[in-house]
């Protein structure tokens, strides 16, 4: 088996589960990444061997230790130094260096992880759409519209969890560019499918709203209507 099994493995078996919810609270979106890798890592326990598991406590050790310096920007320069046994793991210590990175307001070094684990073909897709969504918000001020848009329409048409997300995004993007036309047909769109949110759908409720458009509830999914 691959040595990110062996990672995802001490992260699933050495930490106490208290510690590992304070970490995602802690670390916010990041803890999303976490939260899929410990649910892929379970089913291959069995395989695993005695090497493995030694390589992927000093890993899990390692990683733990860098996450609690009081420091980002230290943190962050702490877990890029790991050497990663493999592509899937290296992309796990890119997002938590980006996330530390963040922290610290070094924005450029976080986008720069973060597009390094979008552009990487050798990750499993799901780590390369979160690395790629969260780089996109993060260039609202600094890459242009078009640009942008490209990216999360790829990410839309990809599918997956970031499917929906990414869409409200477009919307964004055209309410920067003043289609406020474009934006509430947008946002209709996103309240109408059977996938959307709580959350989400509120969020595009108030911006049809504010917008001076008139939700159209009558497609919309049942829970909504019942809200």
């Amino acid at each position: 088996m691959s040595n990110s099994d062996g990672f995802i493995e001490e992260v699933t078996e050495e930490l106490r589960r208290d510690q590992m919810m304070a970490k995602l609270k802690r670390y916010g979106w990041i803890g999303v990444l976490v939260v899929l890798a410990i649910v892929g890592g379970a089913a291959f326990t069995e395989y695993r061997n005695g090497q493995e598991r030694a390589q992927a406590e000093a890993l899990g050790d390692a990683v733990l230790a860098a996450l609690d310096n009081e420091d980002p920007a230290q943190s962050a320069a702490a877990i890029d130094a790991l050497d990663a046994p493999d592509p899937t793991a290296g992309a796990v210590l890119s997002l938590l260096a980006a996330s530390q990175q963040l922290s610290a307001e070094d924005r450029a070094s976080a986008v720069e992880n973060l597009n390094a684990v979008a552009l990487n073909g050798d990750v499993p897709e799901v780590y390369r759409q979160i690395a790629s969504f969260k780089a996109l918000t993060l260039q609202a001020d600094t890459l242009d519209a078009a640009a942008r848009k490209q990216g999360f329409e790829a990410l839309e048409g990809a599918g997956g969890s970031l499917r929906l997300l990414a869409r409200e995004q477009l919307a964004l993007i055209a309410i920067q560019e003043e289609d406020p036309t474009a934006a509430i047909e947008i946002y209709q769109s996103i309240l109408s499918d059977a996938e959307v949110t709580p959350d989400l759908q509120q969020r595009a409720l108030q911006v049809i709203v504010a917008l001076g458009g008139e939700p159209d509830l009558t497609s919309a999914p049942t829970n909504i209507n019942n809200g």
